[in-house]
């Protein structure tokens, strides 16, 4: 359980991306009728626009956009590493970042970074301060410190330089904070060193030591899902010695089994956009392991199935009786409605998920559970039906 300045959070859980200041394609009220607790924003993006001073102006993102519970908010790294080298995947895979955009970085030095922005091609620049600053304008409950996300394809010597610099950054980042930040935003300090398990376990101490109030995993964390847990496993056993008590957040992961992994590997909070860019390219998540959790509404099976996208889910798609087909046909004819459904039952799906993995750690079942939703065993619903036609939307403070 986490309890931060807007409320509780329970724990583990999953975290929707709002990086804009939205979660795409759903209010507020529907996100929190889905059983969410806290959303990410994405100090990157609101840093260029609208800006951190307006955000200011309405008294933090949370009342900004409406939304009344807690808040974390990223600092700005993984979009640093993107405009460099793309998505983590394009990185892997080889695939040429966004280098010739409008968006590029410029240079990477101990006092920050300068880059243009993907907006209007003008310079700017996030260094430590900056995104600190940024962070106690948005009033998150939960701020990162800036970090560099360490490419896969890099040397062991520049991620040994690059985690470096980012322990550099973690001391000025906390220092910021202590004499200006706002006393009830708690810090994560994240930890890097790419794929190798001395520099990982370096890193992992040397964020246990400082006084951050809780610890992210960020960076590339290998190029298959075996390698992944072993980054993972590494760092969480550290942290155990190092940091017993504090908070763990997995960065950017949101695949079904890596949820079921890292749960038992002890973290405690994810955050990705999975769940909701399926939604919005019509993949829906489903109890199929030999399918990686996914159907593609769009595909041609789908065109005359009259079955709901999951038998039993109460999420408003499923609950209401829209069939494949007819999810299909809306997709096919590019109809909005179909991508508000199919992403509203992505992240009903996730939310059942954290809930079944939550009781099981509260009832000492992990490992039983762990092993049925890894066979294709549907979560329960452990609450009542939900409705995303209401819910209290209340504002923030």
């Amino acid at each position: 359980m986490l309890d931060l300045r807007c409320g509780s959070v329970s724990t583990p859980c999953f975290v929707p991306l709002a990086t804009k200041g939205a979660v795409k394609g759903l209010e507020p009220r529907d996100v929190e009728a889905l059983g969410y607790e806290m959303v990410l924003a994405n100090t990157f993006h609101l840093f260029l626009a609208p800006g951190a001073e307006l955000v200011e102006g309405f008294g933090g993102i949370g009342p900004f956009m409406r939304w009344g519970q807690p808040v974390i908010s990223d600092s700005g790294g993984f979009q640093i590493f993107s405009m460099g080298h793309g998505t983590v995947a394009d990185e892997i895979k080889g695939r040429r970042g966004q280098g010739g955009r409008a968006g590029a970085i410029l240079e990477i030095a101990e006092d920050g970074v300068r880059f243009r922005s993907y907006l209007d091609g003008r310079e700017r620049f996030l260094g430590p301060e900056t995104s600190m600053e940024v962070q106690a304008a948005l009033y998150a409950d939960i701020a990162l410190v800036l970090d560099e996300c360490t490419p896969f394809h890099v040397s062991r010597e520049y991620t040994a330089r690059s985690t470096e610099r980012t322990h550099r950054w973690l001391t000025r980042c906390l220092q910021w904070h202590e004499d200006h930040g706002p006393l009830d935003q708690a810090v994560y300090g994240i930890v890097q060193g790419g794929v190798y398990e001395d520099l990982r376990r370096e890193s992992a101490a040397t964020v246990a030591g400082s006084a951050c109030d809780g610890i992210a995993i960020g960076g590339s964390l290998g190029q298959d899902k075996a390698q992944m847990y072993d980054v993972v496993a590494w760092t969480t056993g550290e942290l155990e010695r190092g940091a017993p008590g504090r908070p763990r957040h997995l960065l950017g992961i949101g695949d079904v089994d890596d949820l079921i992994a890292g749960v038992e590997l002890g973290i405690d909070t994810f955050d990705c956009a999975i769940p909701t860019r399926l939604g919005r390219h019509g993949v829906a998540l489903i109890s199929a392991p030999e399918r990686r959790w996914r159907l593609d509404l769009v595909k041609a099976p789908s065109r005359r199935d009259p079955r709901p996208i999951q038998e039993g889910c109460p999420c408003p798609a499923c609950a209401a009786g829209f069939s494949r087909a007819y999810l299909h046909h809306l997709l096919r004819a590019g109809e909005l409605t179909a991508l508000r459904l199919v992403t509203l039952h992505n992240l009903s799906y996730i939310s059942r998920l954290m809930s079944e993995l939550r009781s099981a750690v509260h009832q000492g079942t992990l490992e039983r559970t762990a092993t049925a939703l890894r066979a294709g065993t549907p979560p329960r619903w452990l609450g009542p039906p939900t409705s995303c036609t209401g819910g209290s939307g209340s504002p923030g403070p």
